[in-house]
């Protein structure tokens, strides 16, 4: 018998004489069906600082401002149509090094939080992984309309608990001791998200 067993085991034998645990009530709303969740999250998201842009249209010229893009494996080829500079997939996996030099990532997302502006990754189609969001200076996400949810019981639903997950919510920004505003501390300084339609 293992450690791990032994330890197990213990708690069972402890924990045999219990009352079951009482079932917590959960009252709190889970679903938000209001019809404007779009532009709940484009208010939420401008409000973080971000830049929101509409249409898939709108990623040729942004693109057109990078001269050396980080993308992963798995992005699709249709989202660079027109894009005339570097192009560096990451696969094999880009050095922090070499991220870090680069001018930006394009990225997908798993869902996408209306009540709150936040954008959720977790290293599923399209995302990547996490260094690859977080050590460029730019990040141009794209968000369809089916991937927002109203609010965060939603939203996580459609997440894998047992994935890595990266909440965005703006760029990324602290404050020092006297509250002054340093952004791209902790990730991109500037956050450009791409809303589309369902099927883009």
């Amino acid at each position: 018998m293992s450690a791990r067993d032994e330890i197990l085991a213990r708690l069972r034998t402890a924990l045999a004489d219990s009352p079951p645990p009482v079932q917590v009530p959960r009252r709190y709303r889970r679903v938000d069906d209001r019809p404007d969740l779009i532009a709940t999250l484009v208010d939420r998201l401008e409000d973080y600082r971000a830049v929101v842009h509409h249409g898939i249209d709108a990623l040729p010229r942004l693109l057109s401002e990078v001269d050396r893009l980080a993308v992963p494996a798995d992005l699709p080829a249709d989202w660079l149509t027109g894009y005339a500079g570097q192009v560096h997939r990451d696969a094999p996996a880009l050095s922090p090094a070499v991220l870090d030099d680069l001018d930006a990532v394009l990225t997908g997302c798993a869902v996408a939080i209306a009540d709150t502006g936040t954008i959720i990754l977790d290293a599923g189609p399209t995302q990547g992984r996490r260094a690859l969001t977080l050590v460029p200076d730019r990040h141009i996400c794209v968000v369809r309309a089916d991937q927002v949810a109203g609010l965060q019981p939603e939203a996580l639903t459609r997440l894998n608990p047992r994935a890595p997950q990266t909440w965005i919510s703006g760029p990324s920004a602290t404050s020092d001791i006297e509250l002054n505003r340093v952004e791209g501390v902790h990730g991109p300084r500037r956050l450009e998200v791409v809303l589309v339609g369902s099927g883009a």
